[in-house]
């Protein structure tokens, strides 16, 4: 009953760790990408198929492949030579850590209130355009970051929402001066 019991402790522990180490490469290889793709050297979003790359992990080294690409259908046979740059730096292809390090030091288009720790999952930030329309992360293209972040400005979750409601009712919105 002893060595029973010995076995299945050992062998809890083994699935344990195989879970744990697969949940950090799952955590790894979260989340969109900014590449530049080999071919043209524009840039491409790309999410990494991250429960492949864990689930391969539990029995032999992570393999590692896209689960989409901006540039796809197109180019969706090609050999997926970006992931050599994602393999190189992974967190910094990120597009919340490109995100979170543009909004670091700057303040808010409207109410000028400094950006602190954006909160991706509970109000998040904004961008405004030269038409003074806010928008969401998920209204632009990803492949656009880099040129999104260059001719837009950071908004507050508080003001982007005031002004979504502003543009259709104007007459509806009374702007009083800051105390």
């Amino acid at each position: 009953m002893t060595y029973v019991l010995v076995v299945l402790v050992a062998a809890l522990a083994v699935v344990v760790f195989l879970f744990m180490r697969s949940l950090g490469v799952y955590h790894n290889f979260r989340g969109d990408r900014i590449i530049a793709c080999p071919e043209n050297h524009q840039p491409a979003a790309v999410p990494v198929a991250e429960g492949k790359a864990a689930l391969a992990d539990t029995v032999r080294t992570p393999h590692v492949q896209l689960s989409a690409c901006s540039r796809w259908p197109e180019m969706a046979h090609c050999g997926q030579e970006c992931l050599s740059q994602i393999q190189q730096s992974p967190r910094e292809c990120l597009v919340s850590t490109i995100v979170n390090q543009w909004y670091q030091g700057k303040k808010c288009a409207y109410c000028h209130k400094p950006f602190g720790e954006i909160h991706w999952h509970d109000h998040p930030p904004a961008l405004v355009n030269e038409d003074r329309q806010t928008l969401q992360w998920n209204e632009f293209p990803l492949e656009n970051l880099q040129q999104t972040l260059a001719t837009h400005w950071p908004v507050c979750w508080n003001c982007h929402i005031a002004e979504t409601f502003r543009r259709p009712h104007p007459e509806q919105v009374t702007d009083r001066p800051p105390q």
